[in-house]
């Protein structure tokens, strides 16, 4: 992609990097939203990514989330549209066929908070502050922020952070579990991208279909997740994967994964 691009793509091995690309604090706009969506869907189709990491240009801001000016109007037809392009582009990226790793590397408000929500796992730099205060502006947040956060967290500080306006440091995420993980300043990026490369001793196959069981806790009951666990088990007997990984284990060799 080009450098003016709002989403900036480079490869690396097996691993997509995505880049935030907004400057002064990579805002989110119905241009990069549309991006981030075709972005993630151009690599669900390559089967060498096994795993994306998401993060912002600079030093002090992952992003601060949705330009406000877009709002500034009152315009109820500009809320639908970006509503609708914010959750578009967020449950693209939910739905991943791999794992995706938010490396944030600063500030991360409203919407910038909501897509590292739509990640599979977060990774804070120490400095980095997280927040939900749409209701401070006469907003709420609506790309997947009140249901993705009392997931993670729990209703008392879901509540605390979007009804309060509490703001958190990176410290006390990782203490409720909204953040994986906490590193230096300036290490996230290189901490998000050592998780990723492990993501390739994994069988392809088989995480896409973990990732789905795994997501599947947040809307179906548990017997049926026991089911489909089932379900996926026997499905993966289908994939070539499943007879290299078994083969290579035997033969005591690193397998070579076809991602079938």
């Amino acid at each position: 992609m080009s450098n003016e691009s709002a989403i900036l793509l480079t490869i690396e091995g097996h691993i997509a990097v995505l880049t935030m690309n907004n400057p002064p604090a990579n805002t989110w706009t119905a241009e990069s939203l549309h991006q981030l969506k075709e972005t993630v869907e151009a690599l669900n189709k390559n089967p060498s990514i096994y795993a994306l990491v998401l993060t912002g240009q600079g030093e002090k801001f992952f992003s601060a989330g949705a330009d406000l000016n877009l709002f500034a109007s009152g315009d109820k037809g500009v809320a639908v549209s970006m509503a609708q392009a914010f959750g578009e582009a967020f449950e693209t990226l939910s739905a991943f066929r791999g794992v995706s790793i938010a490396a944030m590397n600063g500030y991360a408000m409203g919407g910038g908070l909501e897509v590292a929500l739509a990640c599979d796992i977060r990774i804070a730099e120490a400095h980095a502050e997280l927040a939900l205060p749409e209701a401070k502006v006469g907003l709420l947040p609506c790309a997947g922020g009140t249901q993705n956060l009392t997931w993670l967290v729990g209703e008392g500080w879901a509540k605390r952070m979007i009804l309060c306006g509490e703001r958190v440091t990176a410290s006390r995420a990782l203490e409720i579990g909204l953040v994986e993980e906490v590193v230096a300043t300036g290490q996230s990026l290189e901490a998000a991208m050592s998780m990723a490369q492990s993501v390739a001793n994994q069988s392809p196959s088989s995480v896409a279909a973990c990732k789905i069981l795994i997501q599947n806790c947040r809307s179906e009951p548990h017997n049926h997740g026991l089911m489909r666990e089932r379900e996926l088990f026997v499905k993966l007997f289908d994939t070539a994967d499943q007879t290299e990984g078994v083969t290579a284990f035997l033969e005591k060799r690193r397998p070579e994964w076809k991602n079938q």
